[in-house]
This record gives structure tokens, C-alpha cells and sequence, in this order.
């Protein structure tokens, strides 16, 4: 196994290569398939893909800056995710939780039992035992590295949504099945990363991007705020100096929503001067923007938070 903690480099070269087992997956010859079965190969055209390569990469060396604290080192997705280990410390390691098994699993039958008890727990964490999964025990087991990079992609995307994985990353798979009258073969397109969309960029807060790339701009950004806070709220009358404290009771919040949206929050409905946790706190359903739903009622106490759609001060 290429990738261990420092005392497993060590080993001698026979139990090296014991632990190394099983092989990795190639072009099935037609007597390795049983009748009925499938095996998916990767052609080396789709191996030499740059974007597969850097798909790889990525994901290397995210597990290698999480399992720096525990001093392992893994140098092959194919070749060191196989008999759980790897996996096993990245869970506890992303998730906190400690795994009841063994360590150390040296013999085949071992290894695939604490696959299989890992799998499990990682699958639970990624809430995908009832949706159909594109790894199984069998594929990471066999070495199998489009099921590998399923899973770490889907591990990478659960539990470090900020990672910068290649967008767009699909290769070319040859589809191996095994009939009456030989091997069939079918060519197909694997996707492992989701395609780049407009919508992108949206997914990273503004603010936070403002925070960390030009915190010299944030004040010039508050105040462009409260201009345009000011020439809304202006028609009612009233106007905002300070965002931090002024928004902070929900009041001006529904108004501003109101002016924005186009419609009339009626007044007894809730308090323009909240004296209390509670007179602050209405569940207005606002998920139809031009007529908001009132769901307190006649009569109900007057509070003012919008909840559901809507924003909670």
C-alpha cells in the first residue's frame, strides 16, 4: 500500500505486498466475467484526461491535508482507499465520530469487513441509503476508481462544500458485459463533477467574499445601503443612520419588504415599537411576494418576524 502511517512504510516487502491485494481493476478478460455481469473500464485516453488528473489531485491532497495530524500520506486514490483504512480515519476525521473497528485490517476477508462497516457509516452521514449510489463495497474493494472518486467527490461536497473541484469533469468508460455469445461492449460518458452554470458564482456569500478580499470597502458598502434603504423608506417618512441596531426589531425590515414588493402590511398586525422579544416575533408566510399571508390571524398577538421564505432578525 502506498499510503500509511510512518510505521506501515516500514513493513517488509512481503507483507507489503499481501496488503496490496486485491489487484486493481483492468479490461476484464471474457473467463473473469461470469455470464450476466458488468465491469466498467477506463480506457487510457480517459485515464490521460488533464481534468481527470486534476479531478485526482484535488482530491489527494484535500485527504492529505486532513490526515496530516494522524501522519498518513496517501499517494494513489486507486490504490489506498481500497480496504478502508483511509476512509476510516477521513470520516472520523470530517465528521467527529469514532467507528467501532479494528485499525489494522492485514487480511483480505478483514479488510473488506471494515470496508463494508465504513461504507455504512459513511453512507448514513451522506443520507444516501435510500437514493441509488454510483459505489458500492465490491467496486472500492476491487480498486474500482470511478466508484472511489463517486464517493470522494460526494464526501468533498458534504463536508467541504468551499473545495475547488474541476467543474465539468466527465471521461469515457467502456461498459465490459459478459453473454451467451461473448463480451459486448458499449462506450459511454461518466460525469463526476457537475457542470459550471451562471448560477455559480452565487453560491459564495458576497459578504464574506467583501470581509476577506477588501475589508477596507465595507464601509463605503453599508453606506450605499442605507442610501438605497433611505430612498425607499422614504415615501413613509423614515429614515435608517445605523443598519447594525435600527434593523434589529424587525420593523423596518417588513416595511422595506413591503416598498420592495409592492404591498401593504397592515398595522394592527404587528408593533412599529416592539418592547419585547415577543412583540417582535410574527411568522409571516411571504413565499407569494405580492400577497404575504398573515398567519397569526385576527386577534393573534401582533409580533414582528418573518419566518419561512421570509427573514428572522
Amino acid at each position: 500500500m502506498a499510503a500509511r502511517a510512518g510505521k506501515a512504510e516500514m513493513e517488509p516487502e512481503s507483507l507489503y505486498n499481501l496488503l496490496q491485494l486485491p489487484k486493481a481493476v483492468g479490461r476484464p478478460a471474457e473467463e473473469e466475467l461470469p455470464q450476466g455481469e458488468k465491469k466498467k473500464y477506463l480506457p487510457p485516453t480517459s485515464r490521460g484526461d488533464p481534468k481527470f488528473g486534476e479531478l485526482q489531485k484535488v482530491l489527494m491532497e484535500w485527504i492529505n491535508a486532513k490526515l496530516l495530524p494522524e501522519h498518513i500520506v496517501v499517494r494513489s486514490l486507486e490504490e489506498d482507499i481500497f480496504d478502508g483504512l483511509i476512509l476510516h480515519h477521513l470520516f472520523q476525521m470530517l465528521t467527529g465520530l469514532r467507528l467501532d473497528v479494528e485499525e489494522m485490517a492485514l487480511t483480505v476477508p478483514n479488510q473488506r469487513r471494515k470496508l463494508e462497516a465504513v461504507l455504512e457509516a459513511v453512507n448514513r452521514s451522506l443520507r444516501a441509503e435510500d437514493q441509488p449510489l454510483k459505489w458500492s463495497v465490491d467496486a472500492i474493494f476491487n480498486k474500482d476508481l470511478l466508484a472511489t472518486l463517486h464517493l470522494l467527490v460526494a464526501l468533498a461536497k458534504r463536508f467541504q462544500p468551499d473545495l475547488p473541484l474541476p467543474t465539468n469533469v466527465q471521461v469515457e468508460v467502456i461498459t465490459m458485459e459478459s453473454t451467451k455469445s461473448g463480451l459486448k461492449s458499449e462506450k459511454s460518458m461518466e460525469q463526476l463533477t457537475e457542470c459550471s452554470t451562471d448560477k455559480d458564482p452565487a453560491t459564495k456569500d458576497v459578504f464574506d467574499e467583501l470581509f476577506k478580499l477588501a475589508p477596507e470597502k465595507v464601509n463605503a458598502v453599508k453606506e450605499a445601503i442605507v442610501n438605497f434603504v433611505n430612498q425607499k423608506l422614504d415615501r413613509l417618512g423614515l429614515s435608517v443612520q445605523n443598519l447594525d441596531t435600527q434593523f434589529a426589531d424587525g420593523v423596518l425590515l417588513l416595511l422595506l419588504i413591503g416598498q420592495l414588493e409592492g404591498f401593504f402590511l397592515h398595522l394592527k398586525e404587528f408593533y412599529l415599537t416592539p418592547t419585547s422579544p415577543a412583540e417582535m416575533d410574527l411568522p409571516l408566510d411571504v413565499t407569494s411576494p405580492r400577497k404575504p399571508s398573515l398567519t397569526s390571524g385576527p386577534g393573534a398577538p401582533r409580533r414582528n418576524c418573518l419566518s419561512h421564505s421570509g427573514w428572522t432578525p
